[in-house]
């Protein structure tokens, strides 16, 4: 059994040197869309096989928490920045002919958009029925027998029907399943809880750091220069930086939508250090939002204490009754993240106030939340009165690790893993508490 320890955490830390060597940008030059963070497509492609399971135990329960599909832009703001910019400049004879073709892309993107800010699209759809079916494919017992599947959501519309989705596939794979879906205010509490301490996140230290940050990487000068004919014009109406900032997210929010299968042509301005540099900043400013940074004071993930807290305590019932299903929650990567930090899931409860060793430390928000990220706990057991199951994590449909010792990696001790994360639900519900003073 020593050996065998031994051998693991050997492999665990060569795992580690393995991704401490790799960088972003290596993934990036592959494939652009990882640089989108919160806006990177689901990756379904490529996904590993998943470790049978120790003799003798079956699965018999899966607690999820997800994020909506693809949806489309929020709010307007995100393009009308560089259409009121660049349509100013177009009124006075002042954009080059590409600048004219920068123009009509946000056009295009906000005709689009109209009347759908924020709508889940057809490709999120797609996305979570993908998943549901892997899910019902890769653990078919947990589903057996008119199995219970109960899923909340959000309030928010495109989380509801993320869940509805899911819930459409699973019922047509599974006609035999018993299932409820439940979206009200009245889960909000552990849904999407909401605290004082998330003004943590706009703290005077941490936006000087974010300010350096950013000073350091972004200047678009030279590219976004081209878009005018009019340097002088340039150096007193346009802020370049911003300006390239919102067409390069406006690149982004294109595969999410109803143009997936245009070419996207607003990407020809950006190579892919331009899109590394994205990257780098987006993924700093997700660590001061949801990370334990110490530059806010290292708290923010304790918002989702009672999300963990009733996710243990879901457990309990299904293990103690003798059950088998699943709960399956839908919200946001505004929960997603944070949680999956205040689990210390494959290293993510990082502390720091240096943001500039985020990358080389594996801190990757984009791993986490692209659209329909989800985190996944699989329960096994060898019969149905076993009062010590064990527990497997995935994140996006990866196996995990967490800050928990196991012999038998990547699953843990159910009783490990309950009894750790009380103490941190505790510990957590003592932050918060102190947060609304």
């Amino acid at each position: 059994m020593k050996n065998k320890s031994f051998l693991l955490l050997l492999a665990s830390c060569l795992l580690s040197l393995t991704l401490a060597a790799q960088s972003a940008r290596s993934f990036i030059e592959r494939d652009y869309n990882f640089a989108a963070g919160n806006y990177a497509l689901y990756p379904e492609r490529g996904l590993p096989q998943l470790t049978p399971a120790p003799q003798g135990y079956t699965p018999f329960y899966i607690s999820h928490y997800g994020r909506h599909g693809s949806r489309y832009l929020n709010d307007m703001k995100g393009f009308m920045i560089p259409y009121k910019t660049l349509h100013e400049a177009d009124s006075l004879g002042k954009l080059s002919a590409t600048g004219k073709m920068a123009l009509e892309e946000i056009r295009k993107y906000i005709v689009d958009a109209e009347g759908r800010w924020g709508d889940l699209s057809e490709k999120g759809e797609e996305q979570q029925r993908q998943i549901a079916h892997r899910m019902l494919q890769n653990f078919p017992e947990v589903f057996s027998d008119g199995a219970r599947v109960d899923a909340h959501s959000t309030i928010v519309t495109r989380c509801a029907l993320s869940m509805g989705s899911f819930i459409l596939q699973m019922v047509k794979e599974r006609a035999d399943l018993k299932v409820s879906m439940f979206n009200s205010y009245s889960t909000m509490w552990y849904m999407n809880h909401q605290n004082k301490l998330r003004d943590a996140a706009a703290s005077r230290q941490g936006q000087k750091a974010i300010d350096r940050f950013l000073m350091r990487r972004w200047h678009q000068d030279k590219k976004m220069n081209s878009l005018f004919n009019d340097t002088a014009y340039v150096r007193q109406h346009v802020d370049i930086q911003w300006l390239a900032y919102y067409l390069m997210k406006a690149s982004f929010t294109q595969q999410n939508t109803g143009r997936s299968g245009e070419p996207n042509r607003l990407q020809q301005f950006f190579s892919c250090d331009d899109y590394y540099l994205f990257w780098q900043v987006e993924n700093a400013w997700s660590y001061l939002q949801s990370g334990f940074c110490t530059l806010n004071g290292a708290k923010l993930p304790y918002l989702q204490s009672y999300l963990l807290g009733k996710i243990i305590s879901e457990a309990d019932s299904i293990v103690t009754n003798n059950l088998h299903g699943a709960s399956l929650r839908f919200g946001h990567e505004t929960v997603l993240l944070p949680l999956v930090c205040l689990m210390g899931i494959n290293g993510y409860d990082l502390q720091t106030d240096n943001l500039e060793e985020l990358e080389q430390k594996g801190w990757w928000a984009s791993s986490v939340f692209p659209m329909a990220g989800n985190l996944q706990i699989i329960f096994y057991r060898k019969e149905a009165t076993d009062r010590q199951p064990l527990i497997k994590v995935l994140l996006n449909e990866k196996e995990a690790t967490l800050p928990l010792p196991s012999d038998l990696a990547p699953y843990y001790r159910w009783s490990d893993f309950r009894d750790f994360y009380l103490r941190k639900v505790a510990e957590g519900k003592s932050t918060l508490s102190t947060a609304k003073r």
